[in-house]
This record gives structure tokens, sequence and C-alpha cells, in this order.
């Protein structure tokens, strides 16, 4: 004995199309209707393909009189996703240095030849060689005596 027809009923029909319009799969409307999913596509199928649509133009209505009423972030993503606008983005990139020599690529040596003349531009007392050498742990500031 095989299995009755289904006969979609006017209830049956808007729950389903209320489903699809909510996004539901449509493996778990056919389990809500105790139907395969063949079934379901073989007798709902215009209900599944405007519920998604009716949904959308409702929302798209809601959100269209929300812009035209003033609602700034409703103008925004409006006219974001239809009128194609984009934000302009500022990228602001720094290299190192403005204007100055860029100390990563010089030697260490170069670097504390660098230290002792503006040292001694500002007129920081210079330290004897021995206390230099500790300091730094450099073979420049030994030979600089």
């Amino acid at each position: 004995m095989g299995r009755r027809a289904h006969k979609p009923d006017p209830a049956q029909r808007r729950q389903v199309e209320a489903m699809a319009a909510y996004g539901i799969p449509e493996y778990d409307i056919a389990r809500a209707l105790a139907v395969d999913p063949k079934t379901l596509r073989k007798h709902y199928r215009e209900e599944l393909d405007l519920g998604e649509t009716k949904a959308n133009a409702q929302v798209a209505g809601y959100l269209f009189n929300a812009a035209k009423n003033g609602n700034v972030t409703a103008q925004i993503f409006w006219l974001k996703t239809r009128a194609k606008w984009r934000e302009t983005p500022v990228e602001l990139r720094h290299s190192g240095s403005i204007g100055r020599k860029d100390l990563s690529e010089i030697s260490d040596e170069e670097l504390l030849t660098l230290v002792w003349q503006l040292g001694s531009k500002i007129e920081i007392p210079s330290a004897d060689a021995q206390t230099a050498t500790a300091l730094s742990g450099s073979r420049i500031c030994a030979s600089a005596e």
C-alpha cells in the first residue's frame, strides 16, 4: 500500500511562505510539515520562492521609509548598498624617517661616533675612556680617548 498523496491547505501554504521568509532551510520546513523535501518543493514551489522575496521587499520598504524620515544610519546603509557609495580609505604610510637618518641602517661604531659628536655639541661632559668603554661595551669609545 502506498502513501497518501499530499494535499496542501491554505494554512500550510501560509506557514511554508512564512518559514521561507524567515530563512528556514527547506529541509527543516519539510520536517515541520512531516513531508519529504521533494514533496515540499513539488507542492510549495511558489511559496518557497516568494517567501524570501516578500520578506526582503517588506524590510526594504521599512529601510526606505526610515531613510526618507531622517534616520541617518538607514540613509548611509542605503547609499552604500544601493547607490554604491564607498568611504575613501585614508592610508598613511610612515617610512620610519622624516628628514633624518635611519639609525637601523648604520653600524654600532657609526652610531657611537654620532652619539659622541652630538654629546660634544651640546656640551655633555665626556667620561674618561675606561668609563665610556664600560658603559658602551664598544671598541670605538676606548679608541676615542
